[in-house]
């Protein structure tokens, strides 16, 4: 009896309705017959009338690229890990398998200025860029409409475009959709940045065989993050409990409280308990906090002001920070010079695992078309 093809019946009903997907969009450019559309909940969806929101044709007929590209579907973590690294992590791994951590900012004062927390992936991709790594990358950016602090998929190709969307955003946005605009403008070398549910869409493709899309990236760059909340936060308990305007807010931080500047000088410190009832539906069965399948994983965990805690990954991810290092470009401490961000993050990392349902894993079914 041939195996079953693993299509969007499947994962409509496994992953999409059952309270796993996380929204990364994955599915929806992995699509070639573009019949996935994506939904202000952050959800993916059908868009033919033929078969119903959980039914395809072109599934029916074989196609199994959403599946594939899903990175919460089926055995997803183990297939990932054996993909990136000849093995599954170990249970003790509970960030993920790691070859060095760092501690590292942007050498360049002006990127330094634009960054978050030391500047490190604005760096990266700025160089990246000058040395032909990459054509560009799909990041997020502010929406350009008016409506302050909404994060909205971007193709970032100059070094200006790069620092003019620093900075973080705590509600989603689906870095991945961008891809489409970066196939318009041409770009063949790409870099992903993105949250550790994105982070892992890239070795599942590649895994998984969905070759036309994985092709194009040459780095993949995974933030650290516990959770992202709805918009509903600005309104709703910024707005509505701390009396702070959504258009004043300049910058946003999370360090053991959610810290908000405002136009002015202004700056406020919102419990993280209050923060609790705006997380996401999407973010809520996430077992992974440090972007495990990322080349390089970045984070502003602990104390140390201007600098990002640097988990290096892969052997692509030591070959950028190493050359990078030679250049200039970036600089770099050693880990343990910060042991509270690494106890921080274990511990998160470790509390972040007990997410996943503790269900029986189904048997896995795919293979290249």
């Amino acid at each position: 009896m041939p195996p079953v093809r693993l299509h969007w019946s499947h994962l409509f009903e496994e992953v999409v309705t059952s309270g796993l997907c996380t929204g990364c969009a994955g599915c929806v450019i992995a699509c070639p017959h573009a019949v996935l559309g994506y939904d202000d909940s952050c959800h993916p969806y059908h868009l033919e009338d033929e078969g119903g929101a959980g039914g395809c044709i072109h599934g029916d007929k074989g196609c199994t690229l959403c599946t594939r590209a899903c990175p919460r579907f089926r055995d997803w973590e183990a297939e990932a890990d054996s993909h990136l690294w000849g093995r599954p992590r170990n249970p003790d791994e509970v960030v993920g398998v790691i070859d060095e951590i760092l501690l590292a900012r942007a050498g360049n004062a002006e990127i330094l200025e634009a960054g978050q927390d030391g500047g490190l992936v604005s760096a990266i991709l700025i160089w990246c860029l000058e040395n032909n790594e990459i054509d560009g990358a799909l990041v997020s950016k502010l929406a350009a409409d008016g409506t302050a602090w909404e994060p909205v998929p971007a193709f970032v190709s100059t070094p200006d475009e790069i620092l003019a969307a620093a900075g973080s955003r705590y509600t989603y946005s689906a870095n991945t959709l961008a891809y489409a605009e970066a196939l318009d403008a041409g770009a063949e070398k790409l870099a992903m940045v993105g949250m550790s549910c994105q982070a892992s869409v890239l070795p599942m493709m590649q895994t998984r065989g969905v070759r036309k899309v994985a092709r194009r990236f040459s780095l993949n760059i995974g933030l650290l993050c516990s959770k992202t909340f709805d918009d509903r936060i600005f309104e709703e308990l910024i707005g509505d409990q701390y009396g702070i305007e959504r258009d004043s807010i300049t910058k946003m931080n999370i360090k053991g409280k959610f810290q908000v500047w405002t136009d002015g000088g202004g700056y406020e410190e919102i419990p993280l308990k209050d923060c609790q009832p705006f997380t996401r539906e999407g973010c809520k069965s996430c077992p992974d906090f440090a972007a495990q399948h990322a080349d390089i994983s970045t984070g502003g965990l602990g104390q140390a002001g201007g600098w990002t805690l640097t988990l290096v990954r892969t052997e692509r991810g030591r070959e950028i920070i190493e050359r990078m290092k030679k250049d200039g470009a970036i600089e770099v401490r050693p880990g343990s010079d910060d042991p509270g961000a690494i106890s921080l993050m274990e511990r998160l990392g470790a509390k972040q695992r007990d997410r996943w349902p503790d269900k029986e894993a189904a048997p896995a079914a795919h293979s290249a078309d």
